[in-house]
């Protein structure tokens, strides 16, 4: 992706968002779904390093959400798609048994980051 579509697409989450800080929960659930890598790799080109320096908390609760946030469905994470693989997991099964309790831990481990 090019800079400038990053940097339209910040702009856009922005407007519509808002918030930082639920852009980035956003950005966490969404890495259930894609991987993590080029996630934050497009949110490093969507936000400018000036405005958020390297040692910016935004850049420590992108690290917690787009890492744990993966976990949310099994093929969020690597570990999950090798375990799915080698211990025969259900998708179906994991997504009724465990997302909803790796969504509780993402949600609070979430809130304890922000307000703890």
């Amino acid at each position: 992706m090019s800079l400038r579509l990053l940097a339209s697409l910040a702009a856009g989450l922005d407007a519509t968002v808002g918030n930082i800080d639920l852009i980035i929960f956003l950005i966490g659930l969404l890495s259930a779904v894609v991987d993590n890598v080029p996630l934050v790799a497009a949110a490093m080109g969507m936000y400018d390093m000036a405005v958020y320096p390297t040692d910016h908390q935004m850049w420590e609760f992108l690290a917690y959400a787009a890492g744990t946030g993966g976990s949310c469905l099994i093929i969020g994470s690597a570990a999950g798609v090798a375990a799915m693989g080698m211990e025969r997991i259900n998708f179906f099964w994991y997504m009724k048994v465990m997302t909803p309790l790796a969504l509780m831990g993402y949600v609070a481990g979430a809130a304890f980051y922000q307000f703890a």
